[in-house]
């Protein structure tokens, strides 16, 4: 088996070749046909990820406003106000929905 005395090369070569677009599972293949152990291959990928994941850009953690507005033939918007409990609870028994 070979040793691999500086880990950080591994995790720099997992990070190289992932931005690549090579799957993790070609880049363990072709390292382990090397010689190289499954425990330092295991340990390095997790780092790699573990970084990239740090550098990624945070998304917004609020959901955005979704608004619903009706318009008629002419292109007029039309004031709809919602149902009551009791309009849908009849409209539903009459088969037409909510």
């Amino acid at each position: 088996m070979r040793r691999l005395d500086n880990k950080r090369e591994l995790i720099d070569y997992f990070k190289k070749n992932l931005s690549k677009n090579y799957t993790s599972d070609s880049l363990k293949f072709a390292l382990i046909t090397q010689g190289y152990s499954r425990a330092a291959i295991n340990q390095a990928i997790d780092q790699a990820n573990k970084e990239i994941s740090e550098t990624a850009p945070k998304l917004p953690k609020e959901k955005p406003i979704i608004k619903y507005e009706v318009y008629d033939q002419n292109n007029k918007p039309l004031n709809v106000e919602p149902f009551t409990f009791w309009e849908r609870f009849v409209n539903f028994f009459r088969g037409r929905g909510f």
